[in-house]
């Protein structure tokens, strides 16, 4: 059972963000995005499409527009909204992005999503350890990277403030630093198979 606080219609939106190049945006992305909305109590989901990864090649990455309309074909649910905020911020990295958004949305608790393959290779971000000081934390499971995700190095220094899955729904409101780890259903829909089936063209 999802423990969640009873709540005003006053109370502030809990937001959750989803970063990504979506290069290009598929179920899966749709698939974490309901779940997350389910799990965590969220009152949206925004698709953050990054201008440029700063962790990835930009060979093989599609025009931010190309990707930005992707993500809006397939994000056809009226909680989730596909931004492409950042180039308006002048943001590059996670942490800088997520601190505009609190500047500028002061009323809103946003939650921080990721999949499990990034948690395995967060501490290699810039700035992680300010992150999560900035907001609370999901992670979504994601096939082949539970394990070595939840033994990595940022896994085990935030272990201490990792909460229980059933407390899923109490996250948006908590003080940071707080993370969960979800075990979802999971799905199989990746954007680098998409590419290799040239199902999308760059």
């Amino acid at each position: 059972m999802i423990a969640a606080a009873p709540r005003s219609h006053l109370a502030p939106p809990r937001v959750g963000l989803l970063g990504g190049s979506f290069n290009p945006a598929h179920e899966g992305h749709l698939h974490i995005s309901l779940e997350a909305l389910k799990r965590l109590q969220l009152d949206a989901v925004w698709w953050l499409v990054s201008p440029q990864n700063p962790l990835k090649s930009r060979d093989g990455m599609a025009d931010l527009a190309d990707r930005f309309d992707s993500a809006r074909m397939m994000a056809k649910h009226p909680r989730i909204v596909v931004s492409a905020i950042e180039t308006e911020l002048g943001t590059r990295y996670t942490a800088d992005t997520l601190a505009a958004l609190q500047r500028r949305f002061t009323q809103t608790r946003f939650v921080w999503l990721m999949g499990a393959d990034n948690l395995a290779q967060f501490h290699k971000w810039k700035w992680w350890d300010r992150l999560i000081l900035h907001a609370p934390i999901a992670v979504i499971d994601r096939e082949g990277y539970s394990n070595k995700a939840l033994s990595g190095t940022a896994a085990r220094r935030m272990e201490r403030w990792r909460i229980p899955m059933d407390k899923a729904g109490l996250l948006a409101d908590l003080n940071v630093p707080a993370w969960v780890y979800l075990p979802i259903k999971r799905h199989p829909a990746s954007s680098t198979a998409i590419r290799a089936e040239g199902r999308w063209q760059v």
